[in-house]
Formats: structure tokens, sequence, C-alpha cells
């Protein structure tokens, strides 16, 4: 009998590079956080500190705000939090959102801006789905 090719598995398989598996290879072959990662962790903390927490923190300002979700690795990487919402569609009729981001416990202040911007906006509408 042939060989059966599942051809589902054969894209799946060429796609791994799209997704970072050489990175997560990687990874999975390390042994924790060397001298590296902890010079590079200490550099990103002391990038947020005077960055987006000085920031902040002179202006006194509540969120910032970023169209899409553009910023959303930066607030990630440094572990604050961020709120994409709808905010409109574009001339194709796709569409695009705004991003809320904050400090370290600023959630509930994220959280109560987003719903009041979506509430004020409406424009949420159900995806439409062509034949």
């Amino acid at each position: 009998m042939g060989q059966m090719i599942c051809h589902a598995c054969v894209q799946w398989q060429e796609r791994l590079k799209d997704f970072g598996q050489p990175d997560l290879i990687a990874a999975q072959s390390t042994n924790g956080i060397g001298p590296v990662e902890r010079a590079a962790i200490r550099r990103l903390k002391e990038l947020n500190t005077n960055g987006l927490e000085k920031l902040m923190m002179e202006h006194q300002l509540d969120a910032i705000v970023a169209p899409n979700s553009d910023i959303s690795s930066l607030l990630a990487i440094s572990g604050h939090p961020g709120i994409v919402v709808p905010a409109g569609y574009d001339e194709k009729g796709f569409p695009f959102g705004i991003c809320f981001g904050g400090l370290q416990g600023y959630e509930p202040r994220l959280i109560e801006m987003a719903y009041s911007f979506e509430q004020a906006t409406k424009v949420r509408r159900p995806p439409m789905f062509k034949p």
C-alpha cells in the first residue's frame, strides 16, 4: 500500500515558522533565565520606569490611547493592562479599534473608559457573512 499524506498536517507544519516555532523550540531547550535574559528584563524595567510610568505620573494621566492594538505589545512587555474596543470602519468596511492602556492596577479604570466609549459611540455592529 502507498503512503497516505494528510494535506492538512503538511499545511500546518509548513506554517509553523509563521507562528514563531523556532523561537518556541529554542526556548524549550533553555533551563531558565540566564544573565542575558536578566539584563534584558532589567533594561525593559528601566525603560518602562523612565517611559510610560514617568509620562503618566508627570501628566497625571488615567490612560493612554492609541489606534488599533498598536501599543498592546508595548503594554504587555512592561506588564501594563490594555483593552481594545471597536472605534469605526474604514472605507472598505474593515473594523478598526482604539486601545486604552494604563499602569498596573488601572484595570477597573480602563474597563470603565472602554465601556463608556463603546456606549457613547455605538460603533460595534454584527459581522456580515457573505455566502
